[in-house]
C-alpha cells in the first residue's frame, strides 16, 4: 500500500523546534547543526518511522551531507498571500494533495536574486512552511526528484524569514519508492547550485 509521507515531521520536527533560535553566525550555529545531523542519523537507524528498510538500518551509518556553509543562510523577504488560496501539489504517484499557497519568498544566493512559492498543509497540522524546491545539483550530487526546507511561520507583521538551506532534506520516496511525495513545482526550480544540505541516498 502506498504510503504518505509526512514531510519527515516524526524524525525532525522537534529537531527543528529546538534549534529554531540558533543563529549562523558562529560554532554555535555549527554545533547546532551537526546535532540536527547526528539526531536524524540516530532516527533513521532507530525509529519505526525511518524510510529506510529494516536490512539498510543494519548498515547505515550516515546520510551524507555538504559541509555548513553559512552564505546558504540568506535572509529573505516574505509576501504573504493575504488570502492564501488552495491548490494541489503533484505528487511522486501522479496523485495530488491540497496546499496553501501560503506566499513567495525573494533572496540572493551568491549575488544571484532567487525566489521560491511557500506553502502550507490544506490541513492545518503543519507549523511550520513548506519548500519544495530543485536546482543546478539535482540528478548529480542531490536527489533528481529535488529536495525540501522547512522555514517557521513568521508573525503577522514580520516582513523578513532566514532560510537555512543546511538542513534543507530529501523527501522519503529518495530513500524508499513505498511512498509518494510532492513534486516541486516548476515555478520552484531555481537556476543556480544550492550546494548545501543532504545529498543523495544512493550512489
Amino acid at each position: 500500500m502506498i504510503k504518505k509521507i509526512a514531510l519527515a515531521v516524526a524524525i525532525i520536527g522537534i529537531i527543528f523546534y529546538s534549534l529554531n533560535d540558533a543563529k549562523p553566525n558562529n560554532s554555535v550555529y555549527l554545533a547546532q547543526l551537526n546535532k540536527f545531523r547526528s539526531e536524524k542519523n540516530r532516527a533513521f537507524r532507530q525509529s519505526e518511522e525511518s524510510p529506510i528498510s529494516a536490512a539498510q538500518k543494519a548498515q547505515f551509518d550516515s546520510l551524507k551531507y555538504y559541509a555548513a556553509d553559512l552564505a546558504f543562510v540568506p535572509h529573505a523577504d516574505i509576501s504573504r498571500t493575504e488570502t492564501p488560496d488552495t491548490t494541489l501539489l503533484q505528487m511522486s504517484d501522479n496523485k495530488a494533495e491540497k496546499y496553501l499557497n501560503w506566499g513567495v519568498v525573494k533572496f540572493n544566493i551568491n549575488n544571484s536574486p532567487q525566489q521560491l512559492r511557500v506553502y502550507l498543509k490544506a490541513n492545518g497540522r503543519d507549523s511550520t512552511l513548506f519548500i519544495p524546491f530543485t536546482d543546478l545539483t539535482n540528478g548529480h550530487e542531490t536527489y533528481g526528484g529535488g529536495r525540501y526546507l522547512d522555514a517557521p511561520i513568521p508573525k503577522f507583521n514580520e516582513p523578513e524569514i532566514e532560510l537555512d538551506f543546511n538542513r534543507a532534506y530529501n523527501p522519503y520516496c529518495a530513500y524508499n519508492n513505498e511512498y509518494s511525495c510532492p513534486v516541486p513545482p516548476a515555478e520552484n526550480r531555481l537556476q543556480v547550485a544550492i550546494q548545501a544540505g543532504e545529498k543523495s541516498f544512493h550512489e
